[in-house]
């Protein structure tokens, strides 16, 4: 299974942590040989590219890969002093979001990426959360992506978001490598097969599944209280607990579970998995390292809590 480490924790979501924190989460990941690390302007506002550039500052660049996205231009905000970011990263306001999928706006994001990493090249560019501004990034942001890649800039251009139909109605549309998909291909919903999947499959597109933890919802043995990047509603949590249940009853943890189904995906490349400790990275290596016990899949489905069209592991189907 291939395994990249997602940054948005690294930006300081939800709550705080320390550099040093951040190194060893990076240094623990390079360690048990992951190497593909994605970040984004949108994580911290910038604290996650800067942490990840420093951290990967003195590794061999030839030897990992690195991706961030485009969207979101980040601007000073004065008279954001002693308030915190309102998108849920505990950082200063002192920067805002501006949304930008125009050309100009895509060359502007990109460079001052690099200048946050480190870096003078990225392997990966993601069009980030365009579910609003599908016209603006299909006539501006894909198509300058697209002339970075032609020109040898770029390795790959790709779109990441939450919604699997509109990343569907992009991929349709557009000449991209790759597609982030997360949190709609989980062990707790799995809408990404209706379309996206088997579209992504068809066409040669590779898909990274993100979020398979729903936010916080599975990363742990017990359900957490996130979803979406928020406080989860109570039906999904219910939901949850009796996923996690069965795992149980079959001796798996429910964040195993979670990172192993969408693996199992023919049209999954790589799962990408944030991590708030170097604790949770070792954790989560070692899980995708170990079977998921055969029976737990059709368990979960006599119970409705998978989907019977889900692909499974092959090994174990």
């Amino acid at each position: 299974m291939k395994l990249g480490l997602g940054g948005a924790q690294l930006g300081n979501l939800y709550h705080a942590m320390s550099d040093e924190n951040a190194r060893a989460i990076v240094d623990t990941a390079w360690d048990r040989g992951i190497r593909y690390f994605d970040t984004a302007p949108h994580y911290g506002l910038g604290l996650s590219e800067r942490r990840l550039g420093a951290a990967l500052a003195a590794r061999p660049r030839d030897e990992y890969a690195i991706s961030t996205k485009v969207g979101r231009l980040l601007v000073d905000n004065p008279g954001g002093a002693g308030e915190r970011d309102t998108e849920g990263f505990d950082v200063p306001r002192t920067i805002v979001r501006r949304r930008d999928y125009s050309r100009d706006g895509v060359l502007r994001s990109l460079e001052a990426s690099l200048g946050r990493l480190g870096l003078d090249r990225v392997d990966l560019a993601f069009v980030h959360d365009p579910e609003d501004y599908v016209d603006a990034a299909l006539a501006g942001a894909l198509p300058a992506l697209a002339e970075l890649r032609d020109q040898g800039v770029l390795r790959g251009i790709g779109l990441g978001m939450n919604f699997d139909a509109v990343l569907a109605e992009l991929v349709r549309r557009a000449d991209v490598d790759t597609v982030m998909i997360a949190g709609r291909y989980t062990l707790l919903e799995q809408p990404a097969l209706d379309t996206l999947l088997p579209l992504c499959e068809e066409r040669g597109v590779r898909v990274l599944a993100a979020g398979v933890f729903n936010s916080g919802l599975l990363a742990t043995h017990q359900p957490g209280d996130k979803y979406n990047y928020a406080d989860a509603p109570a039906e999904l949590v219910a939901r949850a607990r009796r996923i996690a249940a069965v795992c149980e009853r079959h001796g798996v943890e429910l964040p195993h579970a979670a990172i192993a189904l969408p693996a199992a995906h023919p049209a999954v490349d790589g799962v990408v998995l944030g991590a708030g400790s170097p604790g949770q990275v070792n954790a989560n290596v070692d899980r995708a390292a170990v079977p998921v016990p055969s029976a737990l899949w059709p368990d979960l489905v006599a119970e409705g809590l998978l989907r019977a069209d889900a692909p499974l592991p092959k090994e174990f189907a």
